[in-house]
């Protein structure tokens, strides 16, 4: 028995270990995955206070119908009362709801209105959804695009030890300087996709004919994981998403090896020479 706890303890471990290197979802996980962004923390916060609310409202329900239940049973009150209307008790079930809606729409709207409005941008990520896989471009650093395929299952974890998650690793990543303000602004190419990182609280459509747009600003380096969050097709659970925080040096360094490894937006084609 003690050896199968230890056992546990060091498979725990070893997820927790894995978790604080890269944001991703947890076996047997209970509440949101770790935040790397301000915004993240706000929708954690309102998520916790509504569920504080909410759980209020349950017990007090839940209190006030064992009370019914026995106070005005049969058997405890076998002449019920005539009456009708009470005033004061109708007032205070109107306007109580009605106070609490408003002490949650506040922070929400506050929220709302912080995600909603774009700081100026360090940044700019396209990302085009594509059935099924993303393709991103950089229009700030030379407009280089590259596409990012799912990470084959024989080299992804648990068949590779050292490779990314099964289901949430890509070929290719996005990689961004932390604590910078990074736009992002999306479309589809085909169908409606959903370009998502809950680490960063961001989940914005990719419509195609649309352009959309969001933002987050990564305040810790790391590797995190996202999936496309729209129905988009048979293949809609294999378009993973990765993004890697880095430092600016770093990621000036992989602008530099970008530009010449992937190809440019509207470069010409070039054709083998004829001989």
């Amino acid at each position: 028995m003690i050896r199968k706890i230890g056992a546990f303890g060091v498979f725990l471990f070893t997820v927790m270990a894995v978790a604080a290197a890269h944001a991703q979802p947890l076996p047997w996980q209970v509440g949101l995955q770790a935040e790397a962004s301000e915004r993240m923390r706000d929708i954690i916060q309102l998520h916790t206070f509504v569920l504080y609310v909410i759980t209020a409202i349950s017990l007090f329900v839940l209190g006030l119908l064992v009370w019914i239940m026995v106070r005005f049973n049969a058997r405890t009150n076998p002449t019920p009362t005539a009456t009708t209307h009470n005033t004061i008790l109708e007032v205070a079930w109107t306007i109580l709801p009605v106070l609490i809606l408003v002490v949650i729409a506040v922070p929400s709207f506050r929220l709302l209105y912080f995600e909603e409005t774009l700081p100026p941008a360090d940044l700019t990520v396209k990302a085009i959804g594509k059935q099924w896989f993303w393709t991103y471009q950089y229009p700030d650093n030379g407009n280089f695009t590259f596409d990012a395929q799912m990470t084959p299952d024989r080299r992804a974890a648990p068949a590779n030890p050292q490779g990314e998650p099964r289901l949430l690793g890509t070929n290719n990543h996005v990689v961004v300087p932390v604590n910078k303000n990074i736009r992002i602004i999306t479309t589809g190419a085909d169908v409606i996709h959903s370009w998502a990182i809950p680490a960063f609280g961001v989940k914005m459509d990719a419509v195609p004919g649309r352009i959309n747009q969001t933002w987050f600003k990564a305040d810790k380096e790391g590797v995190y994981y996202g999936e496309c969050s729209e129905l988009c097709g048979a293949r809609h659970a294999f378009m993973p998403i990765t993004v890697e925080v880095v430092s600016q040096e770093k990621f000036d360094m992989w602008v530099q090896e970008a530009k010449t490894k992937f190809a440019t937006v509207g470069a010409s084609t070039r054709f083998a020479a004829d001989h």
